[in-house]
């Protein structure tokens, strides 16, 4: 389906077609008369896109949208495709800025004619229309790689496997906290293409980054580089192969000078051979370790204190005051406390916003008690290790609902967790066998869902009072969800919906 929105063209072809309609009576559109006259909306939609549009756009969400309209906002002639179906938010906007677009299909004809493609990161390298984009050797690019080009302020990036959304959101606060203007992007809130279209733009913007986005990003310029960790995930995009994803994620760093900061978990394998290999780096090297160190940016002291040292900065800080709990959250903040000390933010204002922050929806977020059972949204967990993470702050027995669109996982890494911890689990997915064979005899109770409504009836059966209810599936959504938050979403609603219902009741 297409867009309306090519100006004068559009008016003359579907001027034509009103015409050629008008002059023939419901009677008279046989077969044959309805067939050709779809022939000559289609040629006419054929002729209407044989302007070469310099650039196309690939995916019409938050980051497709953004990059269309920094495209429109500089003189350059672009053209939006969607496989799917747009929202109509997106298609309105998009209308609203005379940006043509088409949804449902990719007209290989046009795109194919561009000077230059950005494309969304959920679009796979094995989809056939990137294949032809490949073979033709347009250009591909990113919406952060375009931001790029327009971008005034300095970038704090984060990446990693687990806990960059925490984190990206944690500094954010911080520097917001500070008075610093902020602007967050890539994951997160606007695109960042939206937010350079103007020259009013934030001092510091801090972007989520994920392997798909560094892909496609080569002249673009992370500041300040954080990098949380490296483990197994999305291994469907990389052949299966870990070193291919880690060696993505590392792309973070290939624009980084001596006037920049790469800040990184000095315990990851992966991350601390590659520093090594890669001596000298030019760039400031900050790394972080969860025990005591000397010559680390920040650790863990023996009597359970954060601190950070560096630069001739000396900061403490008790974990246990920490807004967030977990091993991985103390990590996820020593990461923003080194950006946060690296720019300049006052230790009074870092000290506050270490306790008042309030977490990222669908990341441990308590939703609710029910028949004395507590409730926790963990959707964001779409890998192995950010269940394991989550595993790891469970203090009761616990019903786990797990499952959805497999990424190559292997449940060895949480499987002695499951075990020592789980009441019962619940599959929420519609392919179980990978599942089955992982924990079947190894968890008294299992069961199966096609639906979250389904999911926690089973886990109200099984749970008992004290217990908690946990959804943190180690999978993609995309079997039964349009996304992790659709998922989380349906979790959450579902949860206090049963826990109004009882209010009235009792």
């Amino acid at each position: 389906m297409y867009g309306l929105i090519c100006g004068e063209k559009t008016s003359e072809v579907f001027g034509n077609v009103r015409d050629f309609t008008e002059n023939c009576s419901s009677e008279s559109l046989s077969d044959a008369t309805e067939s050709l006259l779809w022939g000559f909306i289609k040629t006419s939609i054929d002729i209407m896109f044989e302007e070469n549009y310099k650039a196309v756009v690939l995916g019409a969400g938050e980051s497709g949208v953004g990059a269309a309209l920094l495209y429109k906002s500089r003189g350059i002639e672009v053209f939006v495709s969607d496989y799917g179906k747009i929202a109509e938010k997106y298609k309105i906007e998009l209308e609203e800025h005379a940006i043509p677009y088409e949804e449902g299909t990719h007209s290989t004809s046009v795109i194919l004619r561009a000077s230059e493609v950005v494309k969304s990161p959920g679009i796979p390298e094995k989809a056939p229309i990137m294949q032809a984009i490949r073979e033709q050797g347009i250009p591909v690019i990113s919406e952060i790689e375009l931001a790029g080009r327009y971008l005034r302020g300095k970038v704090i990036g984060i990446t990693g496997s687990n806990g960059k959304t925490t984190t990206t959101m944690w500094l954010h606060h911080i520097l917001s906290e500070a008075g610093l203007r902020v602007g967050l992007a890539g994951n997160v809130g606007f695109s960042l293409a939206r937010q350079v279209i103007t020259d009013d733009q934030p001092e510091y913007f801090v972007v989520e980054l994920s392997s798909f986005q560094l892909d496609d990003m080569y002249q673009f310029r992370v500041h300040i580089a954080l990098l949380m960790n490296i483990t197994p995930d999305h291994l469907d995009r990389y052949h299966y192969n870990f070193e291919e994803y880690a060696l993505a994620k590392m792309r973070i760093l290939q624009n980084q000078t001596e006037e920049d900061a790469f800040i990184y978990w000095g315990e990851d394998e992966f991350v601390s051979r590659y520093v090594m290999m890669h001596q000298p780096m030019p760039m400031h090297l900050l790394p972080f370790l969860t025990y005591p160190q000397v010559g680390s940016a920040a650790d863990k002291s023996d009597d359970n204190m954060m601190r950070l040292h560096f630069e001739g900065k000396s900061f403490e800080f008790p974990i246990d005051q920490l807004a967030l709990q977990g091993p991985h959250n103390l990590q996820n903040a020593m990461a923003a406390s080194i950006a946060a000390l690296h720019i300049g933010v006052s230790e009074e204002v870092l000290t506050r916003a270490l306790e008042d922050f309030v977490n990222v929806p669908h990341r441990l977020e308590k939703v609710g008690v029910l028949d004395g059972v507590r409730y926790i949204n963990d959707s964001k967990a779409t890998n192995i290790s950010s269940t394991y993470y989550a595993l790891r702050t469970m203090t009761t027995p616990y019903v786990l609902i797990l499952g959805g669109e497999d990424k190559g996982n292997d449940y060895l890494d949480i499987t002695e967790q499951i075990v020592s911890g789980a009441r019962g689990l619940i599959f929420l997915t519609t392919d179980v066998l990978k599942l089955y064979k992982a924990f079947h005899g190894k968890v008294k109770h299992i069961a199966s869902a096609l639906s979250m409504e389904e999911a926690i009836a089973h886990a109200r059966q099984m749970a008992q009072p004290g217990d908690t209810v946990l959804l943190s599936p180690a999978c993609a959504s995309f079997d039964l969800f349009t996304s992790y938050i659709h998922r989380g979403d349906c979790f959450r609603e579902i949860v206090q919906d049963l826990i109004r219902k009882q209010g009235k009741h009792d």
